[in-house]
């Protein structure tokens, strides 16, 4: 109840403390209005950051002359285009003309595995990418530089990826576009206020050091060699793959599950007895198309077991989810993504706080060699196999570890689970209504088929060993390459 209609103050000094504010160190320069005219009145503060002009001052105070990118007569790359832009028709994958059809983020990965197919024909030639040729993403994340080997020239392209045509030694150009001096010029000229975008005749104004020849064949030679060793690589995948699929006497995937579903008025039905549900009323967990591949498996195989057993994985880890504290490059531990795992050397690297994650890096977070990783959230079943150059690299928990019982079964493993046979089994116990989730429980019962033929099974297992140690040699020689760009072009004195 109010007594009284008076106002008065409280006096709270005695409660005031002073509260420092560390300063935030601010990046700022000059510009002149030249400049501004020179880059097309360009007024967004990127397109004259200090570090874009301190890269500016790296390649014009060099050794080497710089010479325009893209030049016809002057500058390595002579032509620079994309894809046009029209309505693509897809077809299914068995289709007697069907060729994988990638974007801009699938051409990094090692080995794509294009979800969507096109028919070749001329209409959409210019979606067609030859080898030799460098790629550099344009649209959402811009700069991620890829070079296309034999492996990528059997697939169609994206408009998202600008395709630059060299004269020669385009190696070379590939290597410079990947150095931080490159990646920051090239990041200086987007534009867009909600989807980022760079076009072609942006990159025509970016320099170059014009190096000796010597140098850039040197450069162009370990990527190619580099590139060549990822088609190698693949190659024995696949002959692994085609090893396991004989072995098993497997029909294609598509052949075997049109055996599956009732078909009625073009409707596609199946029956589930209730003793089966296993809990799970969700169809997807109940398609047929996994009993007939376990009863197919249990047929052929000497035994089907699961991921979980002690003779196949000595554990199997899904970290648990955190708050993650990010500190330079340098300064932590190399931290990856789901998305990232198909990357010979991920691009987007991020690095983990050793004071704050330590522990949980060494417990749950660390990667070692002959892991096999599986994407369980968002996008589920990527399965990768952890290279010698990932070694104690940290991952986030989106990502499941298999670790295995030893490296006689490690490439087993991941070639059973990276196939289309392993995946719709990892697929099936996927759940949640907005972003799709499995969990390590669901790993370790993902049934496993032992080979009657022992002999065989340790072929595939070290055919995907193989194909492991030819990737690190790749990573050696990208990294050879970065460093004589580095050491002998943009810092020779």
């Amino acid at each position: 109840m109010v007594n009284h209609n008076l106002a008065y103050t409280i006096d709270n000094d005695s409660h005031k403390t002073l509260t420092e504010i560390d300063e935030i160190p601010l990046k700022w320069g000059a510009v002149p209005l030249s400049e501004v005219i020179l880059k097309g009145k360009r007024l967004e503060a990127s397109v004259y950051d200090v570090d874009v002009q301190k890269a500016y001052q790296i390649i014009e105070h060099g050794r080497y002359v710089p010479v325009p990118l893209i030049d016809a007569e002057k500058g390595p790359v002579v032509h620079s285009h994309y894809g046009s832009r029209l309505k693509r028709t897809y077809v299914d994958r068995k289709h007697e003309n069907a060729i994988g059809f990638i974007g801009s983020a699938e051409m990094l990965d090692i080995k794509p595995r294009p979800v969507k197919f096109v028919v070749n024909t001329e209409r959409i030639a210019s979606f067609k990418v030859s080898e030799g040729t460098v790629l550099i993403s344009r649209s959402g994340t811009i700069g991620n530089v890829s070079f296309v080997n034999k492996t990528l020239s059997h697939f169609m392209l994206s408009e998202d990826a600008i395709r630059l045509e060299c004269n020669d030694c385009s190696g070379y150009v590939y290597a410079f576009l990947k150095t931080k001096a490159g990646q920051t010029l090239v990041h200086s000229k987007i534009y867009g206020a909600v989807i980022a975008h760079i076009e072609p005749e942006h990159l025509s104004s970016i320099p170059i050091p014009n190096a000796p020849e010597e140098i850039k064949s040197k450069i162009h030679s370990c990527v190619v060699h580099s590139y060549e060793l990822r088609d190698e690589s693949n190659a024995l995948i696949d002959e692994a793959t085609s090893l396991l699929r004989k072995e098993l006497q497997l029909p294609e995937l598509e052949d075997m599950e049109c055996c599956c579903f009732n078909t009625n008025a073009n409707l596609k039905t199946f029956g589930v007895k209730a003793s089966s549900l296993n809990g799970r009323i969700d169809a997807s967990y109940h398609l047929p198309i996994v009993q007939a591949l376990i009863t197919h498996l249990s047929k052929h195989a000497a035994e089907v077991t699961t991921i979980g057993d002690t003779r196949i994985s000595k554990d199997v880890i899904l970290p648990g989810r955190f708050k993650r504290v990010y500190v330079q490059e340098g300064n932590g531990r190399i931290f990856i993504g789901g998305k990232q795992i198909g990357e010979l050397d991920p691009s987007n690297k991020k690095y983990l706080s050793l004071v704050h994650h330590g522990d949980r890096i060494i417990r749950q977070l660390e990667l070692h060699q002959n892991m096999t990783l599986i994407t369980c959230s968002g996008t589920i079943g990527k399965v990768a196999l952890v290279g010698k150059h990932w070694e104690k690299w940290a991952a986030s928990q989106h990502i499941i570890r298999v670790v295995p019982f030893n490296d006689d079964i490690a490439g087993y493993i991941n070639i059973f689970l990276a196939s289309d046979y392993g995946r719709v089994l990892i697929t099936r116990n996927t759940y949640g209504a907005v972003v799709d989730e499995i969990n390590d429980k669901h790993v370790r019962s993902i049934p496993i088929p032992l080979l009657k033929n022992p002999l065989v099974q340790q072929r595939i297992n070290n055919l995907a060993l193989l194909a492991n140690q030819k990737r690190y040699e790749a990573y050696l020689l990208e990294c050879e390459a970065l460093k004589i760009m580095e050491d002998e072009v943009l810092f020779a004195r």
